[in-house]
């Protein structure tokens, strides 16, 4: 089976997280200075099978996209061009940076990791390919265990 990805995508850097294999497990892989993106891609999907790349949709608390919306909308639309063998999907990404600072002080981690904005990143990434997961309920339960 092939890996679902999220990216978490920032002026400058961009936070990438991707499932396992059998799409079980959503997992923070790495963060990349946004001019660099592309090109880890590029070695990533050469790689490893991936089948769908979650892009998170910024929106204000009151729904309205957030003023970085359009190029994110640029990103997804070159993601397409460039990688046409892969579903390129949106996710609502609101509150993931706040929730993920939350999940690192919660992990107890010391304060200089806490700061790291590239950690932040790519928690957020694994928030929205978390939440992406949830929403399309890839493991087909109908809610009786």
């Amino acid at each position: 089976m092939s890996r679902i990805m999220a990216i978490d995508w920032g002026s400058k850097r961009t936070g990438i997280a991707v499932t396992d294999p059998l799409r079980i497990i959503a997992s923070p892989l790495e963060t990349v200075p946004t001019h660099r993106v592309f090109d880890f891609l590029d070695r990533y999907l050469a790689a490893e099978q991936v089948a769908v790349i979650v892009v998170g949709a910024p929106f204000h608390e009151d729904g309205t996209p957030a003023q970085v919306a359009g190029q994110i909308d640029k990103f997804a639309a070159r993601l397409r061009k460039r990688f046409p063998q892969v579903q390129v999907v949106r996710q609502d990404e609101r509150y993931t940076s706040r929730m993920a600072a939350d999940i690192i002080l919660q992990s107890g981690a010391r304060k200089k990791k806490r700061r790291d904005k590239s950690l932040v990143d790519k928690v957020s990434a694994s928030l929205i390919l978390q939440a992406y997961m949830d929403e399309h309920d890839l493991w087909g339960s109908s809610g009786t265990d």
